[in-house]
């Protein structure tokens, strides 16, 4: 598999931690049935892992932008 596809997967999965957080977080309303703090540990996880995967992608770019750049001259 290549790196932009393992990146693109990776950025949905922490997509879908993110949806599934925010949900169990607007579904408890008053109730208080759910650990925030464990719910702020997932999102900032997530986040993480979607930067981290921006990350790869933009190195790709530029991996593929300088191959192009050789192959020109």
């Amino acid at each position: 598999m290549d790196p932009i596809s393992t990146a693109r997967y990776g950025m949905m999965a922490a997509t879908q931690q993110l949806t599934a957080s925010a949900s169990r977080i607007a579904a408890d309303g008053p109730s208080g049935n759910v650990d925030y703090g464990s719910e702020v540990v997932t999102q900032i996880q997530a986040s993480t892992a979607f930067k981290a995967d921006v990350g790869v992608v933009k190195v790709a770019d530029q991996m593929w932008q300088s191959l192009l750049a050789i192959q020109s001259n």
